[in-house]
């Protein structure tokens, strides 16, 4: 039986540094800094078979700024390697001296006794469609940014819109098309930003056309089509939600799922005192600001009312998976007002729907829509 070293690769952008660890023997041994190029790890397994005899080697680094490229460039020369979530690793907390050495021997020592979670890895299409969408977030982003700077802009410089309360509606982008500031460096500052600005918004809706487009492929149509049947959850934040999380059978339990996200209660308790915190912020960012976002929409409309635009999204549904997701709404919208008449602070109760809106996708992805998940 061929005996197995583990591998532990601190990896950066200038530089790798290789360990590798035998089980049997519990040493770590040929340690070495090395280029940052796959071909340097390849002629290092090489090395080590030669000098410790017939072998084999898994592969592992910290999930970080490489990605999963390494992982598919090892992948591909038929190299064994996981990617590992930071936060589950042993030996990590409280490290008074932290060097590249040190960390590949923490790497390779997980990777032999298991003390870790493995990332999971998504197909080459998901992936591209994730950066893709993150992209389109990314401007959507710098667009409220400029948004802010522009209204920012006027209040400076005695401008304030004072016809209704709400800004960028079409009243209002009409008046900021007709300010005069009197000075004309002033003005072409000004419309300088309103260019900028609506250069911004054109390229936003083409993003979104397109991620619309994406959504359609055979691989996310009838996904996305399912999710889009709950309140606040449109073409993107299905289509971010479904190549975000890859494959949603991994968990075993929706409060597994939530947790992933980092959407349940952390605790700091120590002897008899427990003491309950906010959310963890644990897992995937992306997909908990979508769901926190999607859950706002439950603080408006009546218990059961649905919308004209939330039933043309349900055409074409399972009368099960309409069912479901009716049944999703009328509770996360109780929720909500229940909290809020309790006088839980919105946040809060925004938050709270978004973890339990979070339980009812993982039912509607997994197929166990019998009954709503409890969150």
């Amino acid at each position: 039986m061929k005996s197995i070293l583990y591998v532990g690769m601190d990896v950066h952008k200038l530089s790798y540094t290789l360990c590798c660890y035998s089980i049997e023997k519990d040493e770590t041994f040929a340690i070495v800094q090395m280029e940052p190029k796959v071909t340097n790890i390849t002629t290092y397994l090489d090395q080590i078979k030669r000098n410790y005899g017939d072998c084999e080697f898994l592969c592992g680094y910290e999930a970080g700024s490489l990605g999963y490229s390494l992982h598919h460039q090892l992948f591909a020369r038929g190299i064994d390697c996981v990617i590992l979530a930071p936060t589950t690793m042993a030996g990590t907390n409280n490290r008074r001296i932290k060097t590249d050495k040190r960390d590949a021997m923490n790497i390779a020592k997980n990777l032999a006794y298991r003390t870790y979670n493995a990332v999971y890895i998504p197909t080459e299409e998901d992936n591209a469609v994730k950066e893709y969408i993150r992209m389109r977030d990314a401007a959507k982003d710098n667009l409220k940014k400029l948004k802010q700077r522009i209204l920012s802009f006027c209040l400076r410089n005695g401008k304030h819109f004072t016809e209704t309360k709400n800004h960028w509606t079409i009243k209002h982008i009409a008046w900021l098309k007709k300010l005069d500031f009197g000075n004309a460096i002033l003005q072409e500052a000004f419309e300088e930003y309103l260019t900028l600005h609506f250069q911004a918004t054109d390229k936003v809706g083409l993003f979104d056309k397109r991620i619309e487009e994406l959504a359609k492929r055979e691989s996310y149509e009838e996904k996305v089509r399912k999710l889009t049947c709950l309140i606040g959850v449109k073409a993107h934040s299905a289509l971010a939600t479904v190549v975000e999380t890859g494959d949603f059978d991994r968990f075993r339990t929706a409060q597994q799922y939530a947790s992933y996200l980092g959407l349940v209660p952390g605790e700091d308790s120590s002897g008899e005192s427990k003491r309950i915190t906010g959310i963890t912020k644990a897992g995937n960012s992306h997909v908990r600001k979508l769901l926190v976002e999607a859950a706002q929409s439950y603080s408006r409309g009546a218990v059961g009312y649905k919308s004209k635009t939330l039933s043309a999204r349900q055409k074409g549904n399972e009368p099960k998976v309409i069912a479901y997701a009716d049944k999703a709404n009328e509770r996360l919208r109780r929720k909500f007002y229940r909290l809020t008449f309790n006088n839980t602070k919105r946040n809060v109760a925004v938050t709270a729907v978004a973890r339990e809106l979070a339980c009812f996708i993982w039912g509607m992805m997994t197929g166990n829509i019998s009954e709503p998940r409890l969150c």
